[in-house]
């Protein structure tokens, strides 16, 4: 099955590439995009956006297809900062994805330290090792393993994998998560979930707000990461030197839309948009 949508606020290039999500790669005319045990294909021809797949109403809910990017777009640029501004008119395609929750946390916890390459190599070998092969119309792919599963596996096994240092925290996460679940962080508020985050073994500050941001759609969150500190610097004329304070800082200018808001400039910058 299969449906469109407006390519102007959904571009799929933009989507992918942006940061948020490791388990993609370019196949035809689009892409392949991998969440927990789902597959589908999406390719753009500049007109619409048109996503294929056995599971329609799992991937419009991922894409946030029911969210109006146009007036988050309006609402970025109503700030009049030049940079903000640029970055959500060239990057207006991007959209913030419903991402499976438990998958994030793993995906995060591996992304620490580490670039995008690596990241989306080590979660390849983890899905090929302790998930199920599975095939649609595109070809076969592998799911994300269960917490459970995870946690099964000692340190060395992901250290075998290319892991490094966060082999201990994958197979201790995964411990927690198989033992209790993840269904009472869900009825958490952005601050009450990041605080609980940082409980678990190998989540810091930034890979916490990715989580609340990216895995658990918690749209108040701003990871601030050494690109966010360059625009900071750059294009906000900012002084201060602690990432929380940074983090403080733009939480509290752009509110309740602040993680929409640091993937433009985020992705609109690394880019050169």
């Amino acid at each position: 099955m299969k449906f469109d949508f407006d390519a102007n606020y959904f571009n799929p290039t933009d989507v992918l590439e942006c940061g948020q999500l490791f388990r993609f790669i370019p196949h035809k005319k689009g892409y392949i995009v991998c969440s927990a045990d789902k597959a589908c294909y999406v390719y753009s021809d500049g007109v619409k956006t048109t996503v294929e797949s056995d599971y329609p109403e799992y991937f419009y809910d991922y894409f946030d297809l029911d969210r109006d990017y146009k007036s988050i777009v309006g609402l970025a640029k109503s700030f009049d900062i030049p940079v903000l501004t640029h970055c959500a008119e060239v990057a207006k395609g991007l959209r913030l994805l419903r991402q499976n929750a438990e998958e994030t946390i793993f995906s995060f916890i591996i992304s620490q330290n580490n670039n995008i390459p690596r990241i989306k190599g080590i979660i390849e070998r983890i899905c090929s090792s302790l998930g199920e092969r599975r095939e649609f119309s595109e070809g076969e792919y592998y799911t994300f393993p269960s917490a459970q599963k995870i946690g099964e596996m000692p340190p060395g096994f992901y250290r075998a994998l290319g892991a490094g240092y966060r082999d201990e925290y994958l197979s201790e996460t995964g411990k927690r998560i198989g033992e209790e679940g993840i269904g009472h962080l869900k009825t958490l508020d952005e601050g009450q979930l990041k605080k609980a985050l940082l409980g678990y073994k190998g989540i810091g500050p930034k890979v916490a707000d990715c989580i609340c941001l990216f895995g658990f759609y918690k749209a108040a969150n701003f990871p601030v990461d050494t690109w966010i500190e360059k625009i900071y610097r750059e294009d906000f004329g900012g002084t201060l030197k602690d990432r929380k304070k940074i983090n403080e800082y733009f939480c509290t200018m752009f509110g309740k839309y602040a993680g929409f808001i640091q993937q433009y400039l985020f992705y609109g910058k690394r880019a050169n948009l």
